[in-house]
């Protein structure tokens, strides 16, 4: 899957059927998900090297502006790091206790010293110098620790869809959200549901499909 960054909270997924639409997982740590993973989501594997992880970097929900190099080992560790965070996101999901060794991945990387904001001269939001992929991840880590460790644990979630494999956490007030996308998932559910009800019936009058909308 490919992002693209815009104004609109969440991200931009391309899926290799067509059919982009915008993802909001709810967290740092689970927007590197959407880059691929273990098992048989290595086919939606982006992260083939420093390019694409700079792209992730550029839109995720990272404040803009960013600067920092990256080789192939530091590739492969985040790959390392988005694989553990995809069992443990999924354990939750499903309520099995977390995989102890991935647990470890994420540890190690929270251990590191993370990237460092800082104020700017002109009073904006900057990022300290001396960013790298290693500070990259311990943030990465530390906000999955904030995630797993914090209220919104037990709102981890997979997507409602039978065919549909993305995680979120939902930070909702009412913590009713079910679909990864309304515009996705949750519009489909909608027009299978009101298929359903109408293939024994007459149709509508215009025979207009289910807008999207209610519950996420």
């Amino acid at each position: 899957m490919t992002r693209t960054a815009t104004d609109t909270p969440g991200l931009l997924l391309e899926p290799p059927s067509g059919g982009a639409f915008r993802f909001d997982p709810g967290a740092l740590c689970l927007e590197l998900l959407t880059t691929g993973g273990p098992g048989r989501l290595a086919a939606y594997e982006v992260l083939h090297g420093p390019p694409a992880l700079l792209r992730w970097v550029a839109d995720s929900r990272l404040p803009a502006g960013l600067r920092l190099a990256a080789d192939d080992a530091e590739v492969a560790a985040a790959r390392a790091l988005r694989d553990a965070l995809w069992g443990m996101a999924d354990a939750r999901a499903h309520g099995r206790d977390a995989d102890p060794a991935d647990v470890c991945v994420v540890n190690a990387a929270a251990a590191a010293a993370p990237l460092v904001p800082r104020i700017g001269a002109d009073g904006s939001r900057q990022w300290a110098p001396g960013a790298t992929v290693a500070r990259l991840l311990s943030t990465v880590a530390r906000d999955a620790v904030d995630l797993f460790t914090g209220p919104y644990a037990h709102r981890i979630r997979e997507c409602g869809s039978h065919d549909c494999q993305l995680l979120f956490v939902d930070i909702s007030r009412p913590g009713r959200r079910r679909w990864c996308s309304m515009e996705r998932c949750g519009n489909r559910s909608k027009v299978r549901a009101h298929r359903a009800r109408t293939s024994d019936g007459p149709e509508s009058s215009d025979g207009a499909e289910p807008s999207e909308g209610g519950e996420q």
